[in-house]
């Protein structure tokens, strides 16, 4: 318990976004809490984004409305701007693997009410080289804690990305959902696990959805019964 001690005072928590000092291990200072967009609230049955209104029962936003979905509900912790924006990129490009336990945290919260006892949890995959070059699958750290906080199984190599994309960060949604027609399959040595069972794919972020339809449609092959989405964050339009 000294040790402890000594080592807080040595290195007090800070907050994960702008590395001012927290009361608490993997948290935001007031400041970043304010202004990041956490979801909550009405928001879209099949994307999680925030509705405006109010109303009771499934809704869905304009895009789910025009754009089949393939899964059953999905919902995403923050707002793809700001904080929430800087979060992502650094837990997927700087290296910040920390990120991933408040991360998870959040997205257990924002996931609670479409999760399901003896759902299998599984992550969006990357393509191998990419991979090597990131030399990890943050889907895949995110899909891990969100499992054990749910207390369910988490098969991290249920699918496999079979087809290198290009980034699509500048391409528009059409373009999305084409690269990605064919881009994963399930591994078919798994396919036993997600037969029959509800499944909830694990990603950490969504921006036109072309990315998780292409994941549901590979667990769906493997026979998955309910399939559910959830994102850490989800881009949102301008209003």
């Amino acid at each position: 318990m000294k040790m402890q001690s000594v080592i807080r005072a040595i290195y007090p928590p800070q907050c994960v976004a702008c590395e001012a000092q927290t009361a608490d291990d993997h948290g935001l200072c007031g400041a970043c809490w304010r202004d990041t967009q956490f979801i909550h609230g009405l928001t879209c049955d099949a994307c999680g984004t925030p509705l405006m209104g109010s109303g009771s029962g499934p809704l869905h936003c304009d895009d789910c409305m025009t754009i089949a979905r393939p899964w059953d509900q999905g919902r995403a912790a923050l707002v793809y701007d700001g904080i929430g924006r800087q979060l992502v990129l650094n837990l997927k490009h700087g290296d910040r693997t920390d990120l991933a336990v408040p991360a998870a945290k959040w997205m257990l919260h924002a996931g609670r009410q479409i999760v399901r006892p003896n759902m299998i949890v599984v992550p969006v995959p990357l393509h191998w080289s990419r991979l090597i070059a990131r030399r990890y699958n943050q889907a895949a750290l995110l899909s891990r804690l969100v499992a054990r906080g749910l207390g369910a199984a988490h098969v991290p190599d249920a699918l496999r990305r079979v087809k290198r994309t290009t980034k699509m960060e500048a391409v528009g949604r059409e373009a999305r959902f084409a690269a990605l027609q064919g881009a994963m399959t399930h591994h078919t040595g798994r396919a036993h696990l997600l037969a029959g069972r509800d499944v909830l794919i694990v990603d950490d972020v969504m921006t036109s959805g072309a990315t998780l339809a292409a994941a549901t449609e590979a667990v769906r092959a493997a026979g998955a019964q309910r399939v559910c989405v959830l994102t850490l964050a989800r881009v949102v339009k301008e209003t």
